[in-house]
């Protein structure tokens, strides 16, 4: 198998309620024409970009009743899911975020409380 940074993505777990995103570049000028520096565009407070990866979710505390010893343990942790989903375009605060660089590309690591909207394409 050729390791290519598609499957290199695969391999990677986020963790909990967190989202990888990868940022579209912001635009270089405004609405009126105005050109801004790459500094201010780094600046802004929300940012937007796809969802890469998404998390399992807000784990659920087991309950543990000590009557019910005879049953045994469900050791599998479950959780709430996330409503991001891989495809997303989430629109989120840049303050609230984390940067990475992997691969030599540029990822968020966003918790979903962070994450302002979501578009999503219909379902086919």
């Amino acid at each position: 198998m050729q390791i290519t940074p598609d499957n290199k993505i695969k391999k990677l777990i986020v963790v909990g309620d967190r989202l990888l995103i990868k940022p579209l570049k912001p635009e270089e000028k405004t609405a009126s024409g105005l050109f801004l520096p790459p500094g201010v565009q780094e600046k802004e407070k929300v940012r937007q970009g796809y969802v890469i990866k998404a998390g399992p979710g807000y784990p659920i505390p087991q309950v543990a009743d000590d009557d019910d010893v005879w049953k045994g343990r469900d050791d599998q942790v479950k959780y709430i899911p996330l409503q991001a989903k891989e495809g997303d375009l989430a629109i989120f605060l840049q303050n609230s975020s984390t940067e990475i660089v992997y691969q030599g590309e540029k990822y968020f690591i966003v918790s979903q409380g962070a994450v302002l909207m979501l578009e999503r394409e219909d379902e086919l």
